[in-house]
C-alpha cells in the first residue's frame, strides 16, 4: 500500500513539473505562435510574432509573463472559460449536468503530426477532471503557405447531457500598441463595403444571426493589423473567415493594456447545445493567414493555399458561359432558347447556362412566387425537356448548365402542399417570406434525401449536364423544425443542425459526381465560405454587376479568394462602354448576361476577341500570383496584376474608377510587381476596341528591374476607361 502511495505521489509530481514546462510552438515558415503551461497547468500564450532562429530559447520567452494566472495582470489563457477566475470573454461557457456553471480546463497532453496534404496538424488535450469535461484544440499549419485553421473537439463522460452556451473555435491572444480591423459590410447588391477602425478598450462583436444566406447583411471575411493601419506591402496583418455556413460571431476584446483577444466560432445566439455523454462537438475551422510583410504577400499566400489544399478543383479549369437570365427573364421557350445557344457559340463561350423558371406544372415558375420545390420541368416552356435543351446545346459546340435552388420552397407549390412538416416554420405564428419562399429543414434526413434526388434525377437522365448554378436566396425566419421536435432534440439545435445537413448532402452529390462544376450562389454574396469550398468549384459575389461598383467589391474579395473562384459576368446593368465591362469581368472567371446578337457590329467584333484574348490569359488571373498595384480607394484608377510562377508572364488590369473629374487619371506610371529584374519583357495592350489604337509600344523591351522601379503609364483617361496589358519575357 505505502509503494502504491509513494508510485502515486511521484507521478502526481511528475505531471506538475511537465505542465510547468510544457511549451508548444505552432509554427510556419513565417510566423510562430507559442503556448505554454502555467504552475496551475493552465494553457497560455506567451508569444505570436515572426519566427525564433534558436527553438532553445523558446522556454525564456515566457518569462514576461506570471507563470501563475491568478497572479498575472493579463490574462493571455489559450481557451478561456467561464464561471472560475476568469473576467474576460469565455471562448467556452457550459452548465455542468449538475447544474453547476463553471468550467476549469487543465493541460494534460499535447501531439503533433504531419498530415497527408503538407500541415502539421497539433493537437492539445485540456481537462476538467472534477467534471470529466474535456476539450481538445487543434491547430492545423500549412508551413509554407502560413495559413492556419483552428477548431476545437468537445465532450463529456457526466451521466446526464451537458449544456453548451458558447463554443468558440478559436481564443487567440496579441500583444501590441494599436490594433485595426477592417470588416465588410455586406447587403444585397452592395456586398463587401469596407470598414477600417482602430480597436479600442472593450469588445467589438460582429455577427450573422440569420442561418442560411448567412452573410447577406455581413461578411465572416476580416484584417486584423497590428501596430497600425493595414498596408498593402508592410506591417503585420491576419486575414481570415470562420469556415462555417451559417451564424458565426467574433469578439475582439482590448484589455487595459492594450492586448487583444480575439474569440471566433459559431454564433451563440438561440443555439444551446444539448451535449450527451460520450457525443463529441466539432467546431468549424477558423481559416486565418498572417503574414508580416502586409495583406498582398498574406492574400497570396492564401491564394495558394486555397487552390492547393481547400477549393474544389482549384488548380483546375473553369467555363465560360453565357446565361440566360437579363435577356429573358422567367419569359422564355425553347425557340429562345436555342436562340441564345447561337449568341454563346457566336461569342466563343464554353457553355450555355439556363437559369431560373425552368420547372413546376401545376404552379408554373413564371415569376418568383410559385413554383419552387417542384423540379419537373415545365411542359408548356420546354416541351422536350432538358435533354433536348442538352443536345441541341452540344449540336452548337457548347455545354449546358442549369439553375436549381433545392434548398427552399414556394408556398405555393406541390412540395409545400403534400409536405408542410418539411419546411422550417412556427405552426402557431405567421409565415414570413423572403423573397416569397420558405427554407426546407436540412436536419431533417428525409429533405436531405430529396435534395438529394432533385440533383441525382437531373445530373443521371442528363449525364452530359455540365454545370449547376445552385442558389439560396431566403434567410430563416421563424425558427422552428417540426423533425427536431418529433426526434425530441432541442430546438437550439435547429441553426447547427441545419448547416450539418448541408454539409452531409454536399457529401453525398460530391461522392456519386466528384467533377461536375457547381456555383455557389446566395442572392448574391449571402454565401461564399472555405467550408463550401470543398464542395463547390466558384461563387457568385454580387448580383450588382455595375463594373464600377465590381471593381471596389473584386478588389476586397480579392484580400480572400483567388479568381478562380469569383464569377464574374457582363451584363447590361451600366452605360460604360462594353470594353470596361468585359476588361472588368475579366478578372475573374468571365461570363456574360447580355443578348448578343442585339450588339454593334464593333461591340460583338470587340466582344469576341476579348473572350478569345481571355482563353489565351486566364491560366494567370485563375493561378497567378496576384499584386494589387494601384488602391482605388485611394486613387482615381484601379490596377491589379497575374505573374505566373516563372515570372515569364503576367497581365496587368487597369481601371478608371473615378468618372467626376474631367481629367488623366493616370498621370503616373504605374509600378509592376512580381517578375524577375534580371529577365526582359515586353508589354502589351489586350481588348483595344475596334478603330481604337494603343498607346504602348508592344515592341519596345523593359527588364523586369524596371518595370517594377519605374513603370509604365497605361494612359487611363476618360477616353480610355480601361486597359488590360499583356507582360512577355523575351526569349
Amino acid at each position: 500500500m505505502r509503494r502504491i502511495y509513494l508510485l502515486t505521489i511521484v507521478l502526481l509530481l511528475s505531471a506538475v513539473v511537465y505542465a510547468q514546462e510544457a511549451i508548444i510552438p505552432i509554427s510556419t515558415n513565417n510566423n510562430l505562435m507559442l503556448l505554454q503551461t502555467s504552475r496551475d497547468g493552465r494553457l497560455n500564450t506567451v508569444y505570436f510574432g515572426e519566427p525564433l532562429a534558436n527553438e532553445s530559447e523558446y522556454a525564456a520567452v515566457a518569462r514576461g509573463y506570471s507563470l501563475s494566472d491568478n497572479n498575472s495582470a493579463i490574462n493571455n489563457a489559450t481557451y478561456t472559460t467561464s464561471g472560475t477566475w476568469n473576467l474576460v470573454e469565455p471562448a467556452i461557457e457550459v452548465i455542468q449536468s449538475d447544474g453547476n456553471t463553471s468550467l476549469e480546463l487543465k493541460y494534460v497532453s499535447h501531439t503533433a503530426e504531419t498530415t497527408s496534404d503538407n500541415a502539421v496538424l497539433t493537437t492539445i488535450v485540456l481537462e476538467d477532471v472534477q467534471y470529466h469535461f474535456q476539450v481538445k484544440l487543434f491547430y492545423k499549419a500549412w508551413t509554407n503557405e502560413n495559413v492556419i485553421e483552428q477548431w476545437t473537439e468537445i465532450k463529456h463522460n457526466q451521466k446526464d447531457a451537458v449544456t453548451l452556451k458558447k463554443f468558440a473555435s478559436a481564443n487567440l491572444f496579441f500583444t501590441g500598441n494599436e490594433f485595426y480591423l477592417t470588416s465588410f459590410g455586406n447587403e444585397w447588391a452592395k456586398e463587401m463595403q469596407r470598414n477600417e477602425e482602430k480597436l479600442t478598450r472593450g469588445i467589438k462583436s460582429i455577427d450573422s444571426k440569420l442561418g442560411t444566406r448567412a452573410h447577406l447583411l455581413q461578411s465572416p471575411n476580416f484584417i486584423l493589423s497590428f501596430d497600425g493601419k493595414a498596408a498593402e506591402n508592410n506591417g503585420t496583418v491576419l486575414l481570415g473567415q470562420l469556415a462555417w455556413s451559417s451564424n458565426f460571431r467574433y469578439d475582439f476584446e482590448v484589455d487595459p493594456q492594450g492586448n487583444i483577444r480575439f474569440i471566433a466560432g459559431i454564433n451563440p445566439f438561440a443555439s444551446e447545445y444539448e451535449l450527451q455523454p460520450g457525443e463529441v462537438f466539432k467546431t468549424p475551422g477558423l481559416v486565418y493567414v498572417v503574414s508580416h510583410n502586409g495583406t498582398g504577400e498574406a492574400s497570396r499566400n492564401l491564394h495558394s493555399w486555397a487552390r492547393d489544399y481547400r477549393v474544389l478543383d482549384g488548380n483546375g479549369e473553369r467555363l465560360t458561359l453565357l446565361n440566360n437570365w437579363e435577356a429573358t427573364y422567367f419569359d422564355f421557350d425553347e425557340d429562345k432558347l436555342t436562340a441564345l445557344f447561337k449568341d454563346a457559340k457566336e461569342l466563343g463561350v464554353d457553355l450555355f447556362l439556363l437559369d431560373d423558371g425552368w420547372f413546376a406544372n401545376k404552379y408554373p415558375r413564371n415569376g418568383d412566387t410559385a413554383g419552387l420545390g417542384d423540379w419537373q420541368e415545365n411542359k408548356k416552356k420546354l416541351p422536350h425537356g432538358i435533354g433536348y435543351l442538352v443536345e441541341e446545346a452540344t449540336k452548337e459546340g457548347i455545354k449546358f448548365g442549369i439553375w436549381i435552388e433545392p434548398e427552399m420552397v414556394n408556398p405555393k407549390s406541390e412540395l409545400y402542399e403534400n409536405h408542410i412538416d418539411w419546411v422550417i416554420r412556427q405552426p402557431e405564428r405567421p409565415e414570413k417570406y423572403f423573397r416569397n419562399q420558405l427554407v426546407l429543414d436540412l436536419s431533417n434526413p428525409e429533405v436531405q434525401d430529396f435534395v438529394f434526388g432533385v440533383v441525382d434525377k437531373l445530373l443521371s437522365e442528363n449525364p452530359e449536364l455540365a454545370f449547376i448554378k445552385w442558389d439560396c436566396n431566403s434567410v430563416i425566419y421563424n425558427a422552428h423544425s417540426a423533425y427536431l421536435e418529433k426526434e425530441g432534440i432541442p430546438q437550439t439545435h435547429i441553426y447547427i443542425e441545419y448547416t450539418k445537413g448541408l454539409y452531409n448532402l454536399m457529401e453525398r452529390v460530391r461522392e456519386k459526381f466528384p467533377k461536375v462544376p457547381i456555383m455557389m450562389c446566395s442572392g448574391g454574396g449571402g454565401r461564399g465560405d472555405y467550408e463550401l469550398f470543398k464542395y463547390f468549384t466558384e461563387f457568385w459575389p454580387s448580383d450588382d454587376t455595375d463594373p464600377l461598383e465590381r471593381v471596389f467589391m473584386q478588389w476586397n474579395y480579392s484580400y480572400f479568394f483567388p479568381s478562380i473562384v469569383t464569377d464574374c459576368h457582363v451584363t447590361d446593368w451600366s452605360d460604360l462602354p462594353l470594353k470596361y465591362r468585359v476588361d472588368v469581368a475579366s478578372m475573374g472567371k468571365l461570363g456574360f448576361d447580355i443578348v448578343a446578337h442585339e450588339l454593334s457590329e464593333n461591340d460583338l467584333k470587340f466582344a469576341k476577341q476579348a473572350v478569345q484574348n481571355y482563353h489565351s490569359f486566364k491560366d494567370l488571373v485563375w493561378h497567378g500570383d496576384q499584386y494589387r498595384l494601384v488602391n482605388p480607394y485611394e486613387n482615381d484608377f484601379a490596377s491589379l496584376m497575374y505573374v505566373n510562377k516563372e515570372k515569364s508572364r503576367a497581365v496587368v488590369f487597369n481601371y478608371l474608377s473615378n468618372f467626376r473629374y474631367k481629367q488623366t487619371a493616370s498621370v503616373l506610371p504605374v509600378k509592376f510587381a512580381g517578375l524577375d529584374p534580371a529577365k526582359k519583357y515586353t508589354v502589351k495592350e489586350l481588348n483595344v476596341y475596334p478603330g481604337r489604337r494603343s498607346w504602348i509600344d508592344a515592341e519596345k523591351v523593359y527588364s523586369g528591374d524596371f518595370l517594377m522601379k519605374v513603370g509604365i503609364n497605361p494612359h487611363i483617361t476618360l477616353r480610355s476607361t480601361s486597359v488590360v496589358l499583356e507582360v512577355n519575357e523575351v526569349e
